[in-house]
């Protein structure tokens, strides 16, 4: 049976060599100062809804269609995935939840979207690129 929210399947997907993309939802909403801060989850929902068309398009040099995962974390936990975008939720540390997202891409291509230093050096030693907030927010 096929998942409305994720329709290929992400098995299927790593299979097929679909790229992942992870985005670090509290950095990427945390770059543009539109009042976020006041409704982390509503921040949050809205980031999940534009990036709806990056999971056919693509982003940061990686052609579509991806696996596109989207990371929250504290207020913004509980957001529902839509299809297209797989929302993850952090237990704990957001960057921690995105290291262990970015480490299941195995041999695929794997791009990280975040602007945070100490999360770039952790993803990029597993291999992956890491491009910033820009890259979805155009």
């Amino acid at each position: 049976m096929t998942d409305p929210v994720d329709p290929v399947g992400a098995a299927g997907m790593a299979r097929a060599g679909v790229p992942l993309i992870v985005v670090d939802g509290a950095n990427v909403v945390g770059s543009v100062p539109d009042g976020w801060w006041r409704d982390r989850r509503g921040a949050a929902e809205r980031l999940r809804d534009r990036l709806v068309p990056f999971a056919l398009s693509g982003a940061g040099g990686l052609a579509g269609p991806v696996e596109l995962v989207l990371v929250v974390e504290g207020a913004a936990r509980g957001v529902a995935s839509v299809p297209g975008v797989r929302v993850e939720d952090a237990p704990g540390s957001g960057d921690d939840r995105i290291v262990e997202v970015a480490a299941t891409a195995g041999e695929r291509p794997c791009l990280v979207v975040t602007a945070d230093r100490g999360l770039r050096r952790r993803v990029e030693e597993l291999g992956a690129r890491v491009t910033g907030p820009r890259a979805v927010l155009s």
